[in-house]
C-alpha cells in the first residue's frame, strides 16, 4: 500500500483523533519526537533523530503511586494508559525498544507501568535513506531498511511513503487510513552505514574475561563523567526513585538516573563499588556489549552512534569495540 506525500498531514490527523501522535521534528534545532499538531513539518527523511523516542515508553519522570499516611494508610498506583503512535521511528530505535521490552517484561518480571504503554502503542517504522558519518547499526546485525518488530513497516517511494503491515495493530490502524492508501508502491533501495565496526558473536565472550585489562585505564582517559552519553542513548534505563512529599501524603515517581553518576553507585554508609570513572565507563561497556548479552542473547548497543555524535570529550564505543575485536587502531 502507498500514500501520497500530499496526503501526509491529512492521515496523521486520522491518527491523532484517538491517539497521541509522535513524530520526528525539530525544536531549537534539535531533531526529536514530537507531538504532532496540525501543520507541523514532519521530518522523515534526514539524519536519525538526537534524541530517541524512548521516553514515550519510559518517561523521563514518571509518578508511580500516590500515598497517604496515619491511622487509615492507603497507597493508590498511579495507571498512565495512553494510546499512543510513534510515526517515523527508525530500525535501529525498533531495537532498542525490543531491548526495552526484554528488561521491563521478561525474565519473569512486568513493570506495570512500561507495560501499559506498551500495549497500547502502534509504531510505524521508516527506512532510513542515508546515515550519519557516527551510524553502524547494520555491524550490530540491524537492516536500516528494515524493522521486524515495528506494527507498520514504511519505505520513501519518491512522491509516496510505501506501507506494509507487520501485525494485527498495524493493520487495524492501517485500516483507518484506507481511505487514503492505494495499492502498489516500490520501497527505496536499502543503505549501508560507512562507518563499519568489527563486532562478532565471540566479542561478548571474550570482554567477559577482559575485567581487569589494561584498556579501561585507556579508554576512560578523556571521559568527564557527563552523562550524556547514557541520557541519548535509546536503550539506557537506568532510574532512581524519589519522594515528593507534603505532610502525611505524598507521590512516589521514578525519572532518569545514569550509571555513569557516582552517586548512582553509593550504597548506604557511602560505600561506592564503582568509586572512579574507570569503574564507571567499564560498566556501560561491558552492560552494553557483553553483560546483556549474557542475559538476553543480543547486544544492548543498536549502533545509532548518538554517544559518538554527542560525546564532549570525543569518546567513541565504536573504535573500543574495533580494539577489542583486534582491529587495532586507537580507543578514542
Amino acid at each position: 500500500m502507498k500514500l501520497k506525500k500530499t496526503d501526509l498531514n491529512q492521515a496523521l490527523s486520522i491518527l491523532a483523533a484517538d491517539a497521541s501522535v509522535f513524530v520526528p521534528a525539530s525544536a531549537d534545532q534539535i531533531k526529536k519526537f514530537m507531538l504532532w499538531e496540525d501543520g507541523m513539518e514532519v521530518e522523515l527523511d534526514g539524519e536519525n533523530t538526537v534524541l530517541p523516542p524512548k521516553d514515550i515508553l519510559f518517561p523521563c519522570t514518571e509518578k508511580m503511586y500516590n500515598y497517604k499516611l496515619g491511622k487509615n494508610i492507603s497507597v493508590k498506583e498511579v495507571v498512565d494508559n495512553p494510546v499512543q503512535v510513534v510515526f517515523g521511528i527508525r530500525s535501529c530505535d525498533m531495537r532498542s525498544i525490543d531491548c526495552m521490552d526484554k528488561v521491563f517484561l521478561e525474565k519473569g518480571y512486568v513493570d506495570s507501568f512500561y507495560a501499559r504503554k506498551r500495549e497500547n502503542v502502534t509504531f510505524y517504522a521508516y527506512g532510513c535513506l542515508s546515515a550519519s558519518r557516527t551510524c553502524f547499526c547494520d555491524s550490530m546485525g540491524i537492516d536500516p531498511n528494515n524493522a521486524p518488530n515495528a506494527d507498520v513497516m514504511m519505505w520513501d517511494g519518491g512522491d509516496t511513503i510505501v506501507m506494509e503491515s507487520r501485525t494485527e495493530k498495524g493493520e487495524a490502524s492501517l485500516q483507518k487510513l484506507k481511505n487514503l492508501l492505494t495499492d502498489g508502491g516500490n520501497p527505496s533501495e536499502s543503505i549501508q552505514c560507512e562507518l563499519k565496526v568489527a563486532m562478532n558473536e565471540e566479542l561478548p565472550k571474550k570482554l567477559g574475561g577482559m575485567f581487569e585489562d589494561p584498556i579501561w585505564e585507556e579508554v576512560t582517559k578523556a571521559c568527564i563523567g557527563c552523562a550524556t552519553c547514557t541520557y541519548v542513548c535509546p536503550t539506557c534505563y537506568c532510574f532512581d526513585i524519589d519522594s515528593d512529599n507534603h505532610g502525611a501524603s505524598g507521590t512516589k515517581y521514578r525519572c532518569w538516573d545514569s550509571c555513569m553518576f557516582s552517586d548512582y553507585n553509593r550504597a548506604a554508609g557511602g560505600h561506592n563499588p564503582r568509586p572512579t570513572k574507570k569503574e564507571r565507563v567499564r560498566n556501560r561497556y561491558m552492560h552494553k556489549l557483553s553483560f546483556f548479552h549474557d542475559r538476553y542473547g543480543q547486544e544492548l548497543c543498536v549502533g545509532c552512534g548518538r554517544c559518538i555524535e554527542k560525546c564532549p570529550a570525543h569518546m567513541d564505543i565504536s573504535a573500543f569495540i574495533d580494539k577489542v575485536a583486534g582491529k587495532g587502531g586507537t580507543v578514542l
